[in-house]
């Protein structure tokens, strides 16, 4: 899992987070800020800068070495246009994590989002030893519902207030994917 990059589609690839990927990283949040605002946290200033993204990668690479998440990036030759984790790893009985991804606004519809769950599913299951992952969206977010859809994940319920996203605390519908 910590190896080379697998392609996904086209020239995109896809691969674990790396201490070098703060400017890409940084370069790639501001080149997409609006297009993430509607779906994301609201974000700090210097969430947007290198040294910001170095922060952040650092800690996912904290959890990642402790276990507990996955963190990668979708590039495209050196231009990072995606970001992917599986995070809240749970091992024991449960044998779950966290689906959680976005794609650059100008890869949208081009089959890269679907390549990418793709990944992970596979990767959840057969490098992870994973039972289930879950993800979560916005109810307005159809083009990834229905990506998660097309990757076998079966809608479970809708949670309220689930995560703070834009600035308010909003309501997700919660999809899940049996592995085995």
């Amino acid at each position: 899992m910590t190896g080379n990059s697998t392609a996904l589609t086209g020239t995109v690839r896809v691969r674990v987070l790396h201490r070098s990927d703060a400017a890409g990283l940084a370069d790639a949040y501001q080149r997409n800020r609006e297009h993430l605002a509607p779906w994301e946290p609201a974000r700090a200033e210097e969430f947007f800068t290198a040294d910001g993204q170095a922060a952040s990668i650092e800690s996912k690479l904290g959890l990642f070495i402790a276990g507990s998440d996955v963190p990668w990036v979708l590039v495209d030759g050196s231009r990072v246009v995606g970001v992917m984790n599986l995070s809240g790893i749970v091992r024991g009985p449960f044998l779950s994590a966290h689906l959680g991804y976005w794609v650059d606004k100008e890869m949208t519809g081009q089959g890269v989002g679907s390549a990418a769950v793709g990944f992970a599913v596979e990767a959840a299951g057969s490098d992870l030893g994973l039972h289930r992952l879950q993800a979560a969206t916005l109810p307005h977010n159809a083009a990834s519902q229905r990506i998660l859809q097309r990757a076998g994940f079966e809608q479970i319920g809708l949670a309220p207030r689930y995560l703070r996203i834009a600035g308010s605390w909003q309501d997700h519908v919660l999809f899940q994917r049996i592995l085995f």
